[in-house]
């Protein structure tokens, strides 16, 4: 006989036999419906070992750069991704892994993220019937879209999910922190002049109120590489996210030049740490890729002392 919600009370959670699982319990004030919906959303997140947010309080920083690039780094390390694009008024993703005007598929379980290489993404540019549609939403509205690409979209079995949230402290990086719950943490992303790290400070706040851990900042557009001799020339302050990242108390992560390749990969539809795999700018995304990859070392070295030996 099926158990209905006020009889499963104490029972595990289906999708991962915790009994502490915060999906286990039916909570007095939700209805039955409510209960449904929010043990499908855990047995999607209990399927994904390590969620990271990236977020900037200050909008053209190049947010969506670092997501993208992180995320095919930690693709091309072997590890099983997801990207999920939630910047629900100007979704970029699509256009900067060259996957404009593919449209997401279904199955009984759910909506298909596309997968790309072994990475899977997803976005709300995937299900406009027109990317030059403007997309007019209030909180709610988006806060619904944000609760579907988590809770109806087939993600499956991921070592990291990243996410790239659009500029600010709003809506969108508010559903994401409290659908979720247990962020794994953020990546900041600011550039060097004061008028952006004024405004990334608040984005650590922001963090810090919500309880999610910032794993570090990333100052992107430190400096302009040169094409013809990759000399770095200071266009902007240099050092301002150092600083910033010192006077928050937060992890420095590392520095991003200005590169024409980045722009030019982006516009190609490929991330740039492939495009360029062995260039220097390269070599300094994939060294701030390392903390995020540091989340995965206690599994990786209980999965290897589990295994027979060879």
């Amino acid at each position: 006989m099926q158990k209905n919600p006020s009889q499963s009370d104490k029972t595990s959670c289906d999708s991962c036999g915790r009994s502490d699982c915060s999906a286990a319990e039916h909570r007095k004030d939700e209805s039955a419906e409510e209960f449904a919906e929010r043990r499908k959303l855990q047995s999607r997140l209990c399927r994904i070992r390590h969620k990271v947010v990236v977020l900037s309080g200050k909008g053209g920083v190049g947010k969506s750069t670092v997501a993208v690039n992180l995320a095919s780094a930690l693709s091309a390390a072997g590890k099983r991704v997801g990207l999920l694009d939630v910047d629900i008024h100007g979704p970029s993703i699509p256009t900067m892994l060259g996957l404009e005007g593919i449209r997401v598929g279904a199955c009984e379980e759910g909506l298909l993220p596309i997968d790309l290489h072994g990475l899977k993404v997803m976005s709300l540019g995937f299900l406009l019937p027109n990317p030059d549609d403007a997309v007019i939403w209030r909180g709610p509205m988006k806060m619904g879209v944000i609760k579907q690409f988590l809770k109806d979209v087939v993600w499956g079995d991921l070592d990291y999910l990243i996410i790239d949230s659009p500029p600010g402290t709003g809506d969108e990086p508010l559903s994401v922190c409290q659908l979720i719950g247990s962020l794994d943490g953020a990546v900041v992303v600011t550039t060097p002049q004061k008028v952006a790290a004024v405004d990334v400070r608040k984005s650590i706040n922001f963090c810090r109120q919500l309880k999610v851990p910032v794993l570090g900042v990333v100052e992107n557009m430190s400096g302009f590489v040169c094409p013809k001799c990759g000399e770095v020339t200071q266009i902007l302050r240099s050092g301002g996210g150092r600083r910033m990242a010192d006077d928050m108390h937060v992890p420095f992560l590392g520095a991003i030049p200005i590169d024409p390749g980045i722009a030019e990969s982006g516009d190609i539809g490929l991330a740039y740490v492939r495009y360029c795999a062995a260039s220097p700018t390269a070599e300094l995304m994939h060294a701030i890729v390392e903390p995020i990859m540091a989340l995965d070392k206690p599994f990786d070295a209980l999965r290897a002392s589990m295994s027979p030996p060879g």
